[in-house]
């Protein structure tokens, strides 16, 4: 992340299922599927830490795949 001090908070209701999926979703997703869509390397690094973060978020509410 490039600047800490300004995290945004986010709040969202997702069904068991859908936080299941989504969370199969970023642990398959590779940096060259956001590389394939940003617009720059920097742009991927950080779609791919923000992907990183939420998928965080999933695993303490309980939605951890291996």
């Amino acid at each position: 992340m490039t600047d800490e001090a300004k995290l945004q908070p986010i709040v969202l209701e997702l069904s068991d299922a859908q936080a299941w999926a989504f969370a199969q979703f970023l642990k398959r997703a590779m940096l060259d599927d956001y590389r394939a869509r940003a617009l720059s390397q920097d742009e991927a690094y950080e779609m791919s830490a923000a992907a990183e973060a939420i998928g965080q978020a999933l695993a303490q509410a309980g939605h951890a795949p291996r």
